[in-house]
């Protein structure tokens, strides 16, 4: 007993327990899995490969991975189109309550947390014997509280909000698979938003379309319709080679009993050591409105390189023009300009703003409504579905030339 404590107390030097009975899925198999929405799951595969991993297999929104543990640690850092990251314990055959129980009780929770520490469950259920998720997620927090009660005479406390530790369920056709939450959260939450504008594009989606746009800094990039910026901070964070989750302040992998911090703190360094300088105006934004226009000199500033944006309060209609650019805009939709504004005519203005003013660019626009397209007065290139961050939209691409 006294040797598993010892090695549970070792975490964060990155050894290697020597009790293979201690040893977890991500640990034998380097296996992973990485929530991501259907739409984007191509593009996702892409940035997965580019950053380390191998053995992909899609799955029903998500993509199980292999990766040794520092492309692991970078993937989570890394990822810009991934909804979170999970490091697999165990899975079992769960076909009630008692199997759910049972083999939950089985891993030795203290190398995750203390009593100090607080813990939250996620829970997934689809076509199984067991049908609600909720219930299958208090039966693993009753197993985990059990755990420690029988030690120890106490429990951690569950929080909801902001626990120290998130544990994912997942069961499926009777399959469960336990799962600890290396990113730590939703991966969407970068935290350079400090000012936002009602209805703001979720990061995700402004990641996906930059990465469906091409740009690479060849030309410069325009949003005539920034909003707070989002589509502008996910270019720059791309372009600048800087970590997507660069703000946040602690991991999921941290609470791993493998962890290696001085891997992690490389891993780190060397990132800020490739991050690559923008050059002024290489990518710009402006947006009618004087709130947007505060809202993302706000958040641009909170990041590396943010004052080499530029930013004006304009309307589009005003702007003389923008040539041999990439144009990558989010118009506002019912939802972000209310009801009263005639939306078959403002699209109508820009699609001539994109005929007449935007020479020799491609305009990378998001429709939150696609019944919207028809009234622009251009032939897209192609058309896309993205479902994602809770809007059914389309982007469409137009090359102007």
């Amino acid at each position: 007993m006294n040797t598993i404590k010892k090695t549970i107390l070792q975490k964060g030097k990155g050894k290697t327990r020597k009790q293979a009975k201690l040893e977890y899925l991500y640990e034998k198999e380097s296996l992973y899995f990485a929530q991501i929405t259907e739409s984007v799951k191509d593009i996702a595969i892409k940035e997965l490969k580019d950053l380390g991993a191998y053995d992909l297999k899609p799955v029903f929104r998500g993509i199980w991975f292999k990766a040794n543990k520092k492309n692991f640690y970078r993937i989570t850092y890394f990822a810009r189109l991934l909804s979170r990251v999970l490091a697999p314990l165990v899975s079992f055959k769960c076909h009630d309550k008692d199997d759910l129980y049972k083999a939950a009780r089985k891993i030795r929770w203290e190398e995750f947390l203390t009593l100090k520490d607080t813990f939250s469950i996620s829970a997934n259920v689809s076509e199984s014997d067991i049908t609600h998720s909720n219930f299958a997620g208090l039966r693993v927090k009753d197993a985990i509280a059990d755990y420690f009660r029988d030690r120890t005479n106490k429990r951690p406390n569950v929080d909801s909000k902001n626990p120290y530790i998130i544990i994912n369920l997942h069961i499926h056709k009777n399959f469960a698979t336990l799962t600890i939450d290396a990113s730590g959260g939703p991966m969407h939450k970068r935290g350079y938003r400090e000012e936002s504008v009602s209805a703001p594009m979720q990061e995700t989606v402004a990641a996906a379309i930059i990465r469906l746009s091409e740009w690479d800094g060849q030309k410069s990039l325009y949003d005539p319709m920034c909003g707070s910026g989002t589509l502008l901070c996910e270019a720059l964070m791309a372009y600048c080679r800087i970590p997507s989750q660069v703000f946040r302040t602690s991991f999921g992998f941290e609470r791993l009993p493998d962890f290696d911090a001085a891997l992690w703190d490389q891993i780190k360094k060397e990132s800020q050591d490739n991050f690559r300088q923008l050059k002024k105006g290489m990518i710009a934004g402006s947006d009618v409105s004087e709130h947007s226009i505060n809202a993302v000199k706000t958040n641009i500033m909170g990041l590396h390189f943010g004052k080499e944006i530029t930013i004006e309060q304009k309307d589009f209609v005003d702007i003389e023009s923008i040539e041999n650019s990439v144009i990558v805009t989010n118009p506002p939709y019912g939802i972000r300009m209310g009801k009263d504004e005639n939306l078959n005519k403002f699209y109508q203005n820009l699609g001539f703003f994109l005929k007449n003013k935007c020479s020799k660019s491609t305009a990378f626009v998001y429709f939150g409504e696609p019944r919207y397209i028809k009234k622009v007065p251009l032939s897209p290139s192609w058309k896309r579905p993205l479902k994602i961050g809770g809007l059914d939209g389309k982007l469409v691409k137009y090359e102007l030339y």
